[in-house]
């Protein structure tokens, strides 16, 4: 699977170069996703502008990335969905509250969990 990749200093954002998420790619975007390697210690973006489509198990492997990152001690942010997307997602998991329409709006999503952690280390 091919990705449009854009570093910077604390986000790796990551465009799928595909229209439709489905069974056959879900295994494989998970698994490339992971491990991408400018992504150990940055937080992640998911720009999904070009996916017009994602079946269950599509759906799946978003929220699959997206906590992974969580579960790491990083954020992530989902952008570039249309409305079936967002609302396949919303529906998939409740928890998945970064779902947002805009690049910038992901950026300073993440920005902000982040400084949150550093402040709150900072108090430890």
């Amino acid at each position: 699977m091919e990705f449009k990749i854009d570093t910077k200093e604390k986000i790796l954002i990551v465009q799928p170069q595909i229209t439709q998420l489905d069974a056959n790619l879900s295994a494989g975007f998970t698994r490339e996703v992971s491990e991408l390697p400018g992504l150990d210690g940055r937080n992640l973006i998911l720009d999904m502008a070009l996916v017009e489509k994602a079946d269950e198990e599509g759906i799946k492997a978003i929220l699959t990335v997206y906590h992974q990152q969580y579960d790491s001690g990083l954020s992530c942010a989902v952008t570039g969905l249309n409305s079936t997307l967002t609302n396949d997602l919303k529906i998939a998991d409740e928890t998945a509250y970064n779902l947002v329409p805009t690049m910038s709006e992901a950026i300073d999503m993440v920005m902000m969990e982040d400084l949150e952690r550093e402040l709150l280390q900072d108090e430890e």
